[in-house]
């Protein structure tokens, strides 16, 4: 399997990402938006329809100026959504790790009710308590998708968060589409105890105060998938906190 690391200025996690992915026996490229765009040299030059996952990292893409992962969103879908949607439609992989989870959102790629919306349906603002948090975390394995499928349902896992902007919220729509999540199985990793119990919104086992405790969700198809907390730096257990 190939998989593209996607980068631009101010993404910082790239390099985790790919060591991660080769890890598990997985090639990983480094590729600068421009490359897909064509906007290099093109020798330089790459096609996302050559990839079998697109890996969006964490990091402060354009200085998270707007809203997080608001302007690397609009560059993605301004050049790319025809080429993405095929991607996606092809039932190839999606994965967006915090500031990636936060261009997913932004670009309307989740929650996929009906594939790419125009307009995001929801947004990651600024933690509960205002303050950047940088700790380890607990998550509950809530539902399975096609990325998370070789993952024992109800599995507790200790991942790591780093982020300013991370509550998960719906605004005057959060019922309805909370509600439509569970419906749909989409709500992949919660946050929670040591002991897998439901966290409740309470800090720190919530980090952030995201609505349902929501760590990580999917499209209703299952392929794109995006989460707060960073997999790519607990692949080692002297990565782990405990």
């Amino acid at each position: 399997m190939r998989a593209c690391v996607l980068l631009i200025e101010g993404t910082n996690c790239e390099d985790d990402a790919v060591s991660a992915f080769e890890k598990v026996g997985v090639y990983a490229e480094k590729v600068h938006l421009k490359q897909l765009t064509h906007e290099c040299m093109r020798e330089r030059w790459r096609t996302l329809g050559d990839y079998d996952i697109l890996f969006l990292p964490g990091g402060w893409s354009a200085g998270d100026y707007v809203r997080a992962g608001a302007i690397f969103a609009s560059r993605i879908k301004s050049r790319l959504e025809e080429e993405l949607n095929d991607f996606i439609e092809s039932g190839k992989k999606v994965v967006g790790v915090c500031n990636g989870f936060q261009v997913l959102i932004e670009a309307g790629i989740l929650p996929g009710f009906e594939g790419i919306s125009d307009q995001p349906l929801g947004v990651l603002t600024m933690n509960a308590n205002a303050r950047f948090q940088c700790r380890p975390t607990y998550l509950k394995h809530a539902n399975k998708c096609g990325i998370t499928k070789g993952i024992k349902l109800g599995q507790v896992m200790q991942v790591p968060v780093a982020h300013a902007e991370g509550r998960l919220t719906f605004g005057e729509a959060e019922e309805g589409i909370l509600r439509k999540l569970g419906e749909n199985e989409q709500i992949i990793f919660r946050y929670c105890r040591l002991d897998g119990e439901p966290a409740d919104g309470v800090f720190p086992y919530n980090p952030n105060g995201s609505a349902s405790d929501i760590a990580g969700r999917s499209n209703p198809e299952g392929n794109v998938l995006g989460m707060m907390p960073h997999p790519e730096r607990v692949i080692e257990p002297t990565q782990m906190a405990d």
